[in-house]
């Protein structure tokens, strides 16, 4: 943001005075505070105005719609895993910046003209990314081939009939790719795909060397990956240049802060809560938003040659943090050992509180084949050399797990179920 600050502040002079006209929710809050939008001249400035949260976009969610309804042309939801969905409104103005968004973070991966994408993610149920990959492929004036989530089979069926370079895809799902290869007789090593652009998971470990599940999917399969970073709020992504330093920061569309937990901004080189204001959004814009994400912000050039900010993989997010036996955890370190391990078939974590006040961690399991050897010895001794400490685990039925994790509704699986008290509703 260092380069970008004047360009960001005349952006963001913009986005104040229209939801000074435009937003119900801004209205009110800018009267409440008593907040003279004309005296938010800087970066800086934008500390005097309070947080949005999570709890705002569901309890007042058509309070932030910007345009009557009959300007709405795609309407969206959040997965809702963690709590009620919020529905996003988006303009046609809204899906122009998003296919935006996307060509060049795409462009940022080395994407060109010419490409051939298969998408394997879904883009219906209501969901964001997939119609944003889909519109920036297009932009890009790149070809796509719309497989949706899952079913291996018809992921190789469709790379062997019309051989696309590139997938989008989440990480662990290629393990899946390439077991189903492996079983199969297919060729993967020497497929069409060069390239795979990935989603929804690490790849990373914050020194941007790979992790448990990267090193896995690279020792066996020779491709680029790409790491991106993205919310339905945010309507922007944080992708990898192919240097692999952190997720490329697009001023012109984003502003972003991060803040420690009494909502100060955090001094350069600190981690904190990733905190945004969306630039140029028509349907329903954010002001100093609270993701909930926490990351760090790179600011050195990166060695392709841009100058903006990068963010760290995430590591975690701030409500499910754990506190187990004196170390603190964030579910992604627990799936980076779990999505590694061969014999798994399923996984889910389960995390509940003493009476002690304390976090406890109960790791149920679906095996894939019986490995021969004490699976939850094995298991214990891969979270003390990854995390330091072990949590209980339970072998249970694939179908058992499947039920729970993969619920009809669902567009994404469910890998944590948070019982503790303190967050529950």
């Amino acid at each position: 943001m260092h380069n970008f600050k004047e360009f960001q502040e005349e952006k963001l002079k913009i986005a104040l005075k229209y939801l000074q006209d435009s937003s119900p929710f801004y209205q009110r809050l800018f009267q409440k505070y008593n907040i003279d939008i004309r005296e938010i001249k800087t970066l800086v400035d934008l500390q005097q105005i309070p947080f949005t949260e999570k709890r705002d976009l569901q309890h007042h969610n058509e309070d932030f719609f910007c345009v009557p309804k009959e300007k709405i042309v795609d309407y969206i939801t959040t997965s809702g895993t963690l709590s009620d969905p919020v529905t996003f409104a988006m303009t046609e103005a809204d899906l122009e910046r998003l296919a935006y968004n996307e060509q060049i973070s795409f462009e940022c991966a080395g994407a060109k003209k010419g490409d051939i994408f298969q998408l394997m993610t879904t883009l219906d149920k209501r969901f964001m990314a997939g119609l944003a990959y889909f519109l920036g492929i297009r932009k890009l004036g790149a070809s796509i081939i719309r497989v949706g989530n899952g079913i291996a089979e018809l992921q190789w069926d469709t790379i062997q009939r019309i051989k696309p370079n590139t997938a989008i895809v989440v990480p662990s799902f290629i393990l899946k790719l390439i077991k189903y290869a492996e079983d199969n007789g297919i060729d993967y090593q020497n497929s069409s795909i060069k390239k795979l652009v990935c989603i929804g998971e690490n790849l990373r470990e914050q020194d941007f060397s790979l992790n448990l599940l990267g090193q896995s999917i690279k020792e066996k399969w020779d491709v680029e990956l790409y790491s991106t970073y993205a919310s339905t709020e945010m309507a922007t992504t944080f992708t990898e240049c192919e240097f692999g330093c952190g997720g490329h920061h697009h001023p012109e569309l984003i502003i972003c802060e991060l803040i420690d937990e009494t909502g100060k901004v955090v001094p350069e080189g600190e981690t904190g809560e990733l905190t945004i204001t969306t630039l140029g959004v028509e349907g329903m814009p954010l002001l100093r938003f609270r993701t909930g994400d926490l990351a760090k912000f790179h600011y050195e050039p990166c060695k392709c040659g841009r100058t903006t900010m990068r963010i760290s993989p995430i590591i975690g997010r701030l409500n499910q943090m754990i506190k187990y036996k004196g170390t603190t955890l964030y579910p992604p370190a627990i799936f980076d050992v779990l999505d590694n391990v061969p014999y798994l078939e399923n996984y889910l974590v389960e995390v509940t509180d003493n009476e002690c006040g304390n976090d406890d961690i109960m790791i149920k399991v679906g095996l894939r084949e019986d490995p021969g050897f004490d699976v939850i010895k094995d298991l214990k001794d891969r979270f003390r050399a990854r995390i330091r400490v072990a949590p209980e685990i339970e072998i249970c039925t694939v179908t058992h797990i499947k039920t729970v994790s993969t619920p009809e509704i669902s567009r994404k699986p469910i890998k944590i179920i948070d019982k503790r008290r303190k967050y529950s509703v």
